[in-house]
């Protein structure tokens, strides 16, 4: 494989780091994150990417290894934990090794559509390598990972056999000119890109995905299982899909035989996107699309005396910050207060939540105290939550839940 040279060289400095208690604690028990206030004792100044290696405050002894980031509360990012090692491209070909096999079951159905690496979850931390097809993107959150760019797109491409690698850059790391030396969001790092769009297979469903200008790399593969059980579920029915974005629920459920579906979506340049990835998929879909508020909406539609047999409400994070629960919280009651009355008698709701603050059990919760208190005759289905290829390894990995009434 040929070297990459729009890459910047960047030296790396090792730091010999001490930790208050607590965190030492934490690090002991894998935890992957250290922060800024954290630390006791640092040798010297650190920069992007610098080895950390973390003593214990008792013995002197070695407690973990990971990689400095002076640009993060978070300031190192932990790799190692216990037993020294070499942070070279034989270690960092074994965590991709290890990150490809758990997705072995998903890469033998129709889908040619998968994140490869899920940040810490997989032991490599802000970082994001999502597959479309034949495209490779790699999304960086962190500039840790400058020092080890040859080496990662190599091994990536290798064993995600991709022709075409697309660097994406977190807002943050976006921020940081100097130290990227050229580098910039959407940036072809290699191979050729013809279209940005890029058609992709899930569970035999074609999707586009713009992989320069999408959101986050373009699309957000996290919901595949929930949105293959939607299509499942829709054949027949009639389907509301609330904050459809990019229409995949919409699109599954079509996919499914529904006998119409409505999209609604605050973004009427989402709601394209839906439309066309419907018809990549049918002739003459019967879907609507509505471009409004969804809490405005579900009143009007309320108001109006609609029904479902089938609704989907899947918001964006409300909470991304720990003040923001308690509003989250609100938000999440509020619209399923408002889904209920138009869920058709028998019908099937789906209510989700992508905010990692806002705990599985506490959503799942509340959604059930909103049912009750509805005073409508209901049976949970079922619960879910991360697909294959977004496994949990430390408890701020998790983050999607989804549960499944019958009214």
């Amino acid at each position: 494989m040929s070297s990459f040279p729009l890459l910047p060289n960047v030296s790396q400095d090792r730091l010999a780091i001490r930790l208050k208690p607590a965190a030492e604690r934490m690090v002991r028990k894998q935890h992957p994150w250290v922060f800024e206030a954290s630390i006791t004792k640092q040798n010297k100044e650190g920069k992007a990417g610098d080895l950390a290696i973390i003593f214990d405050q008792k013995k002197n002894k070695f407690l973990a290894l990971g990689l400095y980031d002076p640009f993060s509360p978070i300031r190192i990012k932990v790799l190692q934990y216990m037993q020294s090692a070499n942070i070279d491209r034989a270690w960092l070909e074994e965590k991709i090794n290890d990150a490809y096999t758990k997705r072995t079951s998903l890469l033998a159905t129709d889908t040619n559509s998968y994140r490869l690496i899920y940040g810490e979850n997989d032991g490599l931390p802000s970082l994001i390598a999502d597959v479309y097809d034949h495209v490779l993107v790699v999304k960086l959150y962190s500039l840790i990972w400058l020092p080890y760019l040859q080496d990662l797109f190599e091994l990536l491409l290798a064993k995600s056999k991709t022709k075409t690698l697309v660097l994406r850059l977190s807002r943050n790391v976006q921020k940081q000119q100097a130290a990227l030396q050229g580098l910039h969001d959407g940036q072809v790092i290699y191979g050729e890109l013809a279209n940005p769009e890029i058609i992709f297979r899930e569970h035999g469903i074609l999707f586009s995905a713009n992989v320069i200008a999408g959101h986050k790399t373009g699309y957000f593969l996290d919901h595949r299982h929930n949105r293959k059980r939607i299509g499942e579920l829709a054949a027949g029915k009639s389907v509301l899909d609330v904050f459809s974005y990019a229409g995949g629920f919409s699109v599954h459920a079509l996919a499914g035989g529904a006998r119409e579906v409505t999209s609604l979506d605050i973004s009427a340049q989402a709601l394209e996107m839906a439309k066309k990835n419907a018809l990549l998929n049918l002739e003459d879909p019967p879907l609507r699309t509505l471009a409004q508020d969804a809490f405005k909406a579900l009143e009007e539609l309320r108001n109006a005396g609609e029904k479902f047999e089938l609704m989907i409400v899947d918001p964006p994070s409300f909470a991304k910050k720990a003040s923001e629960i308690e509003g989250a919280l609100h938000s999440y009651a509020r619209l399923a207060k408002l889904a209920i009355p138009l869920v058709a008698k028998g019908g099937i709701l789906v209510l989700a939540s992508c905010s990692s603050r806002v705990n599985a059990e506490e959503f799942f919760d509340l959604m059930t105290q909103e049912l009750q208190a509805s005073r409508q005759p209901f049976t949970e289905l079922e619960r879910s939550f991360h697909d294959v290829d977004h496994p949990i390894g430390f408890p701020e990995g998790a983050y999607l839940k989804c549960i499944y009434f019958q009214l």
